[in-house]
């Protein structure tokens, strides 16, 4: 079939991917841009199978029901606790996907200029594209397989490392080699030379040694990177993953490849921006690993943690007027969602005014406590952001934490020495009385101390969310 359907399809596939996005802006339109997508999607893929260059049908179409199995396999299984580091390994995918479809090119372009002319009359598909490219127009072509290949492998090793450090399998504490961000410099000097010696000789070693200095740059990028701040991380792969797509859409000819691509890269890199904003976090240094840690020693808090238990928080629940709930990771590993939302509509149907404030990164993916209220059903016009409600703790009678940790410390206000210092905070310490829900006195995550468990207003109510917030039902009377 000739490229003018195809063309058609891509740009019909291009406009769902651009209302897809759009429509995940709003919780009401949310699921009918999830079809969108899903429809785009199936559209380029078969446009792109019936299309010129188009062959092997039998591998392609065992290729994609195996990855549509596995999808699924994954999909039913993966918790929403689970979400984070699922993304995370997804990113990886397409970071190798782009190194092998660089590779492929690269030997592609070989195979044919090896050939004499009258070989190449014969070729078709990816061959013939080839085939007809000038020298300028190779040396473009090298240019752009070369940055889809680092962008590629640097995605592929940053998202693995993210993956195990949301996972558990790797500390999550910030780490770097001796040298630090020299090491980083030299692989990317390294690389750099290697894109000058590529450009002009277009042999495998420069290719190969760029690789695995991108290799070690997205490792150690992710590894200087605290735990604290992974959810930046993962936004900021999610953008690399989209340069990377759109690079390789470049060597392949792919139009639709290239703009999905820079929706993803653009909105990824617009995601994380605003999420820096929001923890005070220079953009810069996200790319270049270059935060998660110390300045110099911590403060020491003082005090002790002073628990309470199911009735002492029903009490005081029943005697409140307004109520502000902040959920955090621990209510997503409990799946204590459902729990919370009953909670909410017990309160309000007693005429309490009841909200949710949520932190730009709460949980370990943006969005993440949304995703959770939205499933157990919160009406949407009572979940606020941190900068809609944060001046209103004051005027509250009682703040409920349920598994939060640093989006709820004071030291990013009081210690200059915090790894979070600076950070904006949910201001729950000025509420008349706060209840923390907590599974026991560690530091949670990202290993700092939380000076809000030792205020004098504020009450530790231990065990398993779901299970605490179950106790409170029959006792709101």
């Amino acid at each position: 079939m000739d490229f003018g359907f195809t063309t058609a399809a891509y740009v019909v596939a291009a406009v769902l991917f651009i209302l897809s996005l759009g429509g995940l802006s709003g919780q009401e339109s949310a699921k009918r841009a999830v079809w969108y997508g899903i429809v785009g999607m199936a559209l380029a893929v078969f446009a792109t199978l019936i299309g010129p260059g188009s062959g092997l049908w039998l591998l392609s179409l065992l290729l994609i029901a195996g990855g549509g199995i596995i999808g699924w396999y994954v999909a039913t299984r993966v918790q929403m606790t689970e979400m984070p580091q699922l993304v995370a390994a997804m990113h990886s995918l397409v970071g190798l996907a782009a190194v092998f479809v660089g590779y492929n090119a690269h030997f592609e372009l070989g195979r044919v200029l090896a050939m004499n002319e009258a070989a190449r009359a014969g070729l078709d598909g990816f061959a013939a594209v080839l085939a007809h490219k000038d020298g300028v127009e190779q040396s473009i072509l090298r240019v752009e397989l070369f940055l889809g290949v680092f962008i590629g492998a640097v995605t592929f090793t940053g998202s693995v490392i993210a993956y195990g450090k949301l996972a558990g399998k790797v500390n999550s504490a910030a780490k770097k080699l001796p040298g630090g961000h020299m090491l980083n410099a030299g692989a990317a000097a390294l690389s750099l030379l290697c894109l000058v010696w590529y450009f002009n000789t277009g042999g495998f070693l420069p290719l190969m040694l760029m690789t695995l200095a991108a290799l070690f740059i997205g490792y150690h990028l992710i590894m200087g990177i605290g735990g604290a701040d992974m959810p930046v991380v993962v936004s900021m792969l999610n953008s690399y993953s989209g340069w990377a797509a759109a690079a390789i859409g470049f060597s392949l000819g792919n139009d639709l490849l290239i703009v999905v691509g820079a929706l993803v890269g653009s909105s990824g890199a617009i995601l994380s921006y605003i999420m820096c904003k929001a923890m005070n976090r220079s953009f810069i240094s996200v790319i270049l690993g270059g935060f998660g840690g110390t300045t110099g020693p911590a403060m020491a808090v003082e005090g002790e943690q002073i628990a309470i238990d199911a009735e002492g928080v029903a009490s005081a629940l029943n005697d409140a007027d307004s109520v502000i709930i902040i959920p955090g990771y621990g209510m997503a590993v409990a799946q204590a969602q459902q729990s919370v939302a009953e909670l909410t509509r017990k309160l309000r149907a007693k005429g309490k005014e009841v909200r949710f404030a949520i932190h730009p990164v709460a949980g370990r993916l943006p969005g993440h406590m949304n995703v959770l209220l939205a499933e157990a059903k919160v009406p949407y016009d009572i979940v606020m952001e941190m900068d809609e409600i944060n001046e209103d703790f004051p005027s509250t009678d009682v703040a409920i934490v349920i598994g939060s940790n640093d989006i709820v410390n004071p030291a990013a206000q009081e210690d200059p020495n915090s790894p979070i210092a600076g950070m904006p905070v949910l201001e729950c310490w000025k509420a008349k009385q706060v209840f923390v829900s907590k599974r026991g006195q560690g530091t949670g995550y990202s290993g700092i101390e939380n000076p809000l468990f030792y205020k004098e207003n504020t009450r530790m109510f231990y065990g398993d969310a779901k299970k605490s917030v179950d106790s409170l039902l029959p006792m709101i009377d």
